[in-house]
């Protein structure tokens, strides 16, 4: 994990609090972080979700894995450092888009345990909720929409989880969902639900 180097800085409050935004946004700031296995329906499930939040009038956004990876995450390759460092780095995007008061959501695989962890403690209790995808990795690798299962089964991939990297299932999370049998309309409404019965919309 990076150590901070940066030295002589102050954090700057603004005059606009998150309780204002919170306010107006209509929703609390609140991270979605979908975890699982590649394949397990995570940027599907994700995205549905954020359609039926916008159809709903409330405040939200979407931190795809690959799409990170493009720009912000670029230098980042797939071993547990790096892994890890890619973690840290979007739970402290996220950390800015709850105080924003915004729904943000995560699809990655975030495999490590320790690094969700680290995640949850950047913010207050309850600004993190950690939606299991449990997804057999047979199912996973039927669908393999990337191709990827193969190529790490080929040696083709090193690092890869589930073939020749671990997955560390989450101890207590506040959403399961059985993304290997259930549709993805059925998961979306149990996270939608979750979030209506909970308060956050």
């Amino acid at each position: 994990m990076s150590e901070p180097v940066s030295t002589n800085i102050t954090w700057h409050h603004g005059a606009v609090t998150r309780a204002d935004r919170e306010a107006r946004n209509g929703n609390r700031g609140v991270i979605l972080w979908y975890t699982g296995l590649s394949g397990c329906g995570k940027s599907t499930i994700a995205l549905e979700v954020e359609k039926r939040l916008f159809d709903l009038g409330k405040h939200t956004y979407l931190l795809d894995g690959d799409n990170i990876r493009f720009g912000l995450n670029s230098n980042l390759g797939f071993a547990p450092q790096d892994r890890t460092e890619n973690i840290r780095r979007i739970g402290e995007v996220a950390k800015l888009f709850v105080d924003a008061g915004i729904i943000v959501a995560t699809a990655f695989i975030s495999p490590y345990r320790a690094d969700r962890d680290r995640v949850r403690a950047l913010v207050a209790p309850g600004d993190m909720l950690e939606i299991f995808l449990r997804c057999d990795i047979s199912v996973c690798e039927q669908r393999d929409p990337k191709g990827l299962y193969k190529k790490a089964r080929a040696g083709e991939i090193n690092d890869f989880t589930g073939v020749s990297a671990p997955y560390e299932e989450p101890l207590s999370p506040e959403i399961v969902l059985d993304s290997g049998a259930m549709p993805v309309d059925a998961c979306a409404r149990a996270v939608v639900e979750y979030l209506q019965e909970h308060g956050y919309i």
